[in-house]
């Protein structure tokens, strides 16, 4: 009997990774029906938003499910770094017809804070988990006080052990192959993150909460691998983004089942923090990753939204997110519980909680 599954009453220790942009509680509720641990993302939602969403999977499942939210820190709005930005895609604008006046300004993605909270206390979600370490201890400790069982995600050894000694239930061990944001917050720097083969070990020999895997995980045998290899439980993400229930755009679909998604990369240029996605012509042109002056996370994502619209409108996705880890092809256009299925063959030598 698996530990962790039997903890959060799932049939299998799978978790549908929680994808802000390309999910709703459709997708959610279809992976907690298969007895997995479906996810929501809640850091591109309003509270009103939220509400909806957390209505809708009380409506539709009492399954466990998991509620994400992200722990940044929200930046001072840095005017000259906003025009500098600005004045990188002008080309870009003039090119496509747009105005730059179009071009707004604040946050894309709100951090876990008292409305969010109080949504938490109010709807009691059995699993909360964080991205980009974890709230403040005041705001944890109402979270707890529910019962919820908290998850964040590591992307280092020193992330992992600051997150069991404040607080984690379980860590993720989300390797450098994972699709879109990367959970670091101890360091920016991306030479110290691991592929999830390296990072999992690591975790398990030295922490005393499970250990989820994440990364690069997108068929039965990748999850039987990772558990091999000790992991409590798999999530799995990019797998899902051509569902059924996924909302993924039609030009990020068609970009996941082309050429080139096999070419991926982290970039800062969309939200101004490193996430992995399809190499499109923007991060070609401009390259990927950008020092100063390019704003903060989320605010530099203001400045490219006008030319995503003009882009996608054309059916060209030169210009959006394309988030994807490093191994799409287990992405496939099915119901989500179908895929969940295939998935859970790679726990054939576990015996499922009923």
């Amino acid at each position: 009997m698996n530990a962790f599954a039997q903890r959060l009453s799932l049939r299998w220790p799978l978790i549908q990774a929680p994808m802000a942009g390309v999910q709703l509680h459709a997708l959610t509720v279809a992976v907690s029906d298969t007895g997995a641990l479906g996810s929501l993302p809640a850091a591109m939602l309003s509270p009103d938003a939220l509400r909806n969403e957390l209505q809708a999977i009380r409506a539709k499942t009492a399954k466990p499910f998991n509620l994400n939210f992200f722990c940044h820190e929200e930046p001072a709005p840095d005017p000259a770094a906003e025009a500098a930005w600005l004045a990188t895609l002008r080309p870009y604008y003039a090119e496509l017809g747009v105005d730059p006046a179009q071009a707004g300004s604040g946050a894309s993605r709100a951090p876990f804070g008292e409305a969010a909270a109080s949504l938490v206390e109010a709807f009691g979600p059995p699993v909360v988990s964080f991205h980009f370490g974890l709230p403040p201890p005041a705001l944890l400790q109402r979270v707890k006080a529910t019962g919820a069982f908290v998850l964040s995600s590591a992307t280092t050894l020193d992330e992992a052990r600051w997150l069991q000694q404040h607080g984690a239930d379980a860590v993720i061990a989300q390797g450098l192959e994972a699709g879109g944001h990367r959970g670091h917050f101890l360091s920016g720097d991306l030479s110290r993150q691991a592929g999830t083969m390296a990072l999992l070990p690591q975790l398990k020999a030295a922490l005393q909460v499970p250990v989820v895997a994440a990364g690069g995980i997108a068929d039965a045998a990748g999850v039987a691998a990772a558990m091999a290899l000790g992991a409590d439980a798999v999530q799995v993400g990019t797998a899902y983004l051509l569902c059924d229930e996924a909302t993924t755009s039609p030009v990020h679909r068609a970009a996941l089942q082309g050429e080139a998604a096999v070419h991926t990369a982290l970039t800062n240029l969309f939200t101004g923090r490193p996430a992995r996605g399809i190499v499109n012509r923007v991060m070609r042109e401009l390259g990927p990753l950008r020092g100063a002056p390019h704003p903060a996370f989320p605010r530099a994502t203001a400045a490219l939204a006008p030319l995503r619209a003009a882009a996608d409108a054309r059916g060209s996705g030169d210009f959006s997110p394309l988030w994807s880890g490093q191994n799409p092809r287990g992405c496939r256009a099915v119901p989500a519980a179908a895929l969940t299925q295939a998935l859970c063959r790679g726990f054939d030598n576990l015996e499922p909680h009923s």
